[in-house]
């Protein structure tokens, strides 16, 4: 049986995971933050250490999965203003948003979803705790920062120097930090900002830095230690360094174990992002696209690795994803569910794959390689084996016939009854011999985007094109 390896970020290296306690793993993913809808890129995070939670649990791992939410930031007081309501309306409403998006991507949702405004007194706890350790200062205009300097391990996880550091940095005149390359921990309020993003503090009121948010979730939830620690690559600098110094500075053993960084979406080259503009919201993509497309496109790329956005690249997964459903359309496979048969060869090497840092492009090749199979035999084992190595990632859990039929909403293509009427008027024109008007509704159905096949007992199938 192979062993788990994880490409470790904190080690540049993939090692063979092995978790604190036997048997069970907790992991901290860095969530949204809530101020607007999620795009592709963040769709895909969320969804790579989805992948790694059903993996993880696949492999018999008891998880405790936490992914926080950010309710508290610039960028949510800044929107909550400019739209006139508060920031509990606002961040209400794009967390909900957020869950419909990651349910139709077929994402489990995580066992805790912390949120950072129920969290700030664990904040003041940790920020005080870092003051006590000459790590924490209160600067010249009343935000509490931390000095980055007085932390010997600052920049193990990115692999930055605090030389080359300082060498990027712009030296900010207004800026009441010792150095510049100190982060703010605790923000002084502001007379402009609204009652809600301010909290009393030994230091005046004030909120919460984002950097300081993490840390105090994930030690309240998980301990000051725990196994797995993950988010977006654009995360792990400076925030999850940030992470470090905070967490380890204040209570001394590592954060982490294993750190875990997902990569970009890209479009023309560039990262997706919504500074740059160049982005796409999840809802927006399942306009057009079917979800179960979607989620496909992205597993088909290695968590790691740079996974490029374009119609093509999506409708290439939508043919992919309808042959693995077209060789199940050919079989009874019966009631489900099915359990995986793990000493068969195709689900030995999925479980390699998986366990080689959570290869999902390799595992899904030996969806096809079955597929192939059930095409040859049509073996009802294969179609169920399939089935249920494909159920491992999220993937094949919709009847054959439910996916091939799925319209895309707002398509614009012909409905089911539509389609249903005019495969009985072809069949009608068939019996009567009138093969100019059957081959003349076969053309409009294809206009239309209906793929017909007749089969040998004399009925016919469907399926959108």
């Amino acid at each position: 049986m192979s062993q788990l390896k994880i490409y470790n970020t904190l080690a540049r290296d993939k090692q063979v995971f092995v978790p604190l306690q036997s048997g069970k793993v907790n992991m901290y993913v860095c969530g949204m933050t809530v101020y607007d809808y999620c795009h592709v890129g963040h769709g895909r995070m969320m969804m790579a250490f989805d992948v790694i939670y059903r993996w993880l649990k696949a492999s018999g791992y008891e998880v405790k999965y936490v992914r926080n939410i950010t309710d508290i930031d610039d960028k949510i007081i800044k929107r909550a203003v400019e739209n006139n309501e508060t920031m509990t309306s606002l961040t209400t409403r794009f967390i909900k948003a957020m869950d419909e998006d990651t349910a139709a991507l077929g994402i489990l949702p995580p066992d805790f979803a912390p949120r950072a405004t129920e969290y700030v007194p664990h904040m003041l706890s940790i920020i005080e705790k870092l003051e006590a350790k000459e790590l924490a200062y209160r600067g010249e205009d009343g935000d509490v920062n931390y000095a980055v300097r007085n932390f010997p391990g600052y920049g193990k996880l990115s692999g930055k120097s605090l030389d080359d550091l300082r060498a990027g940095e712009r030296v900010d005149v207004n800026t009441g930090k010792r150095d510049p390359l100190d982060f703010v921990l605790w923000k002084a309020a502001k007379e402009s900002e609204p009652i809600e993003a301010k909290w009393d503090s030994k230091w005046g009121k004030g909120r919460p830095g984002w950097h300081i948010e993490c840390s105090a979730m994930s030690c309240a939830m998980l301990g000051e230690h725990f196994d797995i620690h993950g988010g977006g690559a654009d995360l792990q600098f400076p925030h999850h360094e940030n992470e470090i110094a905070q967490s380890e500075g204040a209570f001394g053993p590592p954060m982490a174990n294993y750190w875990i960084h997902n990569g970009f979406v890209r479009v023309d080259n560039e990262k997706m992002s919504k500074s740059l503009g160049n982005f796409f919201t999840i809802r927006d993509v399942l306009k057009k696209y079917d979800a179960e497309v979607i989620r496909f496109f992205i597993l088909r790329a290695h968590y790691r690795s740079p996974l490029n956005y374009s119609d093509v690249h999506i409708d290439d997964a939508k043919g992919a994803l309808t042959r693995l459903y077209t060789a199940l359309s050919e079989v009874d496979v019966g009631p489900e569910p099915f359990a995986v048969d793990w000493d068969e060869a195709h689900a030995q090497r999925f479980r390699d794959a998986m366990d080689d840092d959570f290869n999902t492009p390799l595992a899904v090749a030996e969806l096809f390689d079955l597929a192939t199979e059930v095409n040859k035999s049509k073996s009802v084992a294969a179609a169920r084996q399939l089935k249920a190595l494909a159920a491992v990632l999220g993937l094949l859990e919709r009847s054959p016939q439910a996916f091939l039929q799925a319209g895309t909403p707002g398509e614009g293509g012909l409905d089911e009854a539509a389609i249903v009427d005019a495969i009985a008027r072809r069949a009608a024109a068939k019996k009567a011999r009138n093969f100019a008007e059957a081959d003349a509704i076969r053309a409009e159905l294809t206009a239309g985007g209906v793929v017909l096949e007749d089969k040998p007992d004399g009925s016919t199938n469907w399926r959108r094109a």
